[in-house]
């Protein structure tokens, strides 16, 4: 079988396994302490709705704006490796400050130190990724990097688990020590990593993708209405059901579909092409915000998690190697790109649910209506595709029929 077959070739690479190790650590890092941010700054911390929301806010843009201008200058750096890592310690010093945050402007100078300089890691680590595929295995690239993706996500799910026992035990500091022993992690992993640089030893199976900008729109307000998932999934759950540990749970009910899901949706993108999976997906997504919004079932919510983990992973997956696809020849900016794009998603989720009074179920018809626009900007750019697909080949029909007559 083919997927066996790029499985070991995968493996097989040297470094591989190091950037496996990487992401899954740095994954189990974050996710002790995502499902408890907003729930720690609400409960230990105690601050209000909008002061939680600008705590977001301000980090957010804070690191929307480093990611984008780094990412534009990455690429004119022989060694990359150092922005994660000087990243990595930026945020070691600012979550120091950020566990011992007293009150609104403690936590507002840790949480932005903290997460100013973090989507440097994620971008660059997959700039990284892309150009040591490229070099070594220009045929499994695409795969490669949903792997990797999806290492993280198991590592991520792995991280929620540990995060609600850790909190049973420890509370709210064990879980931010917990976060920091996922950089530490990562500074280590950085160091002994060998980067891969140069131009791409092996051809690329896979062409690039054109710019298209209302496609960048409709994977923006998926990525917001995902965002605004993340950040008042917890506090619905929290105020429905009482527990902050059963977060961590619901989430880590997708673990055991991610990688699943990565893997079938990258290979069905291969054969159908990313934008109808991404269409796909999409749909799964509407119909799990709005069960949010008509349901307040403990069993519910997590029975419908199959259908959001098939969602996340063609968001994170596919619609990442399609973004950077657009930029083959700048692997820094494009995977920088892409995490912009969901950081700025995130920013302007954090925002909308303000319009809503209160944390309700009802926070959720908004990335219900975020899906269904993006649904059918997708639905008339493969309608488009489509007629135009069928011109070229009733056009090249026309010729060749005209190029047979002639030759009679």
């Amino acid at each position: 079988m083919q997927i066996i077959r790029d499985v070991r070739k995968f493996i097989s690479i040297p470094g591989a396994r190091t950037l496996l190790t990487m992401l899954f650590l740095y994954g189990i890092g974050t996710g002790i302490l995502a499902p408890m941010n907003a729930v720690y700054l609400d409960e230990s911390v105690g601050l209000s709705k909008v002061q939680i929301v600008a705590v977001f806010a301000v980090s957010l843009f804070c690191n929307i704006a480093i990611t984008i201008t780094v990412g534009w200058i990455s690429d004119r750096l022989n060694n990359k490796k150092k922005l994660p890592v000087l990243a990595a310690f930026l945020c070691i010093i600012g979550l120091s400050i950020y566990m011992n945050a007293s009150g609104f402007r403690s936590a507002l100078i840790g949480m932005t130190i903290t997460v100013a300089p973090s989507g440097l890691i994620m971008g660059q680590l997959f700039g990284m990724a892309r150009n040591h595929f490229s070099r070594r295995a220009g045929d499994i690239v695409e795969m490669a990097q949903l792997w990797l993706r999806a290492s993280y996500s198991v590592g991520f799910f792995t991280g929620l688990l540990l995060g609600a026992n850790i909190f049973l035990i420890a509370t709210f500091k064990g879980v931010l020590w917990g976060n920091m022993a996922g950089y530490v992690c990562l500074v280590v992993l950085l160091l002994l990593y060998k980067e891969t640089t140069g131009g791409p030893g092996a051809k690329q199976a896979l062409k690039g993708e054109p710019f298209s900008l209302v496609m960048l729109v409709a994977l923006l307000m998926l990525s917001c209405a995902d965002a605004i998932r993340g950040l008042y999934l917890q506090l619905v759950v929290l105020k429905l059901f009482g527990k902050p540990e059963i977060m961590s749970y619901i989430w880590s009910a997708q673990a055991v579909f991610e990688l699943f899901f990565m893997t079938l949706g990258g290979y069905w993108a291969a054969r159908y092409g990313s934008k109808k999976i991404i269409f796909l997906g999409s749909c799964f997504a509407l119909v799990t915000y709005l069960t949010y919004t008509s349901s307040s079932s403990l069993p519910v919510f997590f029975a419908i998690q199959p259908l959001y983990s098939f969602f996340v992973s063609i968001l994170y997956g596919v619609a990442m190697g399609y973004v950077q696809r657009m930029f083959l020849s700048r692997t820094g900016f494009g995977a920088s790109l892409y995490v912009f794009i969901s950081q700025t998603a995130s920013l302007i989720g954090y925002f909308l649910p303000l319009f809503i009074q209160g944390i309700t179920p009802n926070i959720f018809f908004i990335p219900s209506a975020l899906v269904a626009l993006s649904l059918l900007i997708i639905g008339m750019v493969l309608y488009r595709e489509r007629g135009s697909n069928m011109r070229s080949t009733m056009k090249k029909s026309i010729v060749d029929k005209g190029n047979l007559d002639a030759n009679l």
